[in-house]
């Protein structure tokens, strides 16, 4: 009987311990941790495409396309480019782009690179990730990835050489969206540099962008 009394104090200071912790708030580090990756909805002529943007990861080329959805910026842009393999028919391998193509009354102020080596999102099925010329001049054009894609990924061995695109986040809905827009019509004498041949002859719409949940 003493030794099971002795058990009664601390087993009711534990008790109301956790009682406390179940009701006590987050400290602010760990509500941010809990806190959910933002989730953005494409609304284009052919269909929504939602996408998870990985703001644990990527925070600031997430920052950087949020500041566009949240400024309406994206209403009224474009998918306007469609690349795949040369001769390859299915549209289950390529990219789709999408943007305000440097429209000189929206584009906001480059966003500094994050590449895969730093952030871990790989070029796999499905991923969103920015559009660049030089490393830190994305600004409102970005992809998406259909098909495993690991060349588009920083170089491990040597990221300064071969820096790769900045993924951000993954299409979570409307893929099947994303491949038809791949198998549109492109024009062969359109587009230049890398983009010559993989211009849609007829883009299309996106009417906008916003956040969801």
């Amino acid at each position: 009987m003493i030794a099971r009394r002795a058990l009664i104090g601390p087993l009711i200071g534990l008790s109301a311990a956790l009682a406390l912790s179940a009701t006590a708030p987050l400290s602010p580090v760990l509500a941010q941790e809990a806190r959910p990756n933002p989730k953005v909805r494409i609304d284009t002529a052919e269909g929504p495409i939602v996408l998870e943007l990985y703001a644990d990861k990527a925070p600031k080329t997430v920052a950087n396309y949020l500041k566009y959805v949240d400024r309406g910026l994206f209403d009224g842009a474009t998918f306007y480019r469609a690349s795949k393999p040369p001769g390859y028919a299915p549209n289950d391998y390529g990219v789709i782009q999408g943007g305000l193509q440097n429209d000189p009354k929206k584009v906001l102020p480059p966003v500094a690179h994050e590449p895969t080596t730093l952030t871990g999102i790989k070029h796999l099925n499905g991923t969103i990730s920015m559009g660049r010329h030089a490393p830190g001049s994305a600004q409102a054009d970005w992809f998406i990835v259909i098909g495993d894609q690991d060349y588009l990924d920083a170089d491990p061995k040597d990221p300064k050489t071969t820096p790769g695109f900045a993924a951000f986040g993954r299409v979570v809905e409307g893929l099947d969206v994303a491949q038809k827009i791949l198998g549109m019509p492109v024009d062969p004498k359109a587009g230049v540099g890398a983009m010559k041949g993989e211009m849609l002859v007829k883009p299309v719409r996106i009417a906008k962008v916003r956040r969801v949940g």
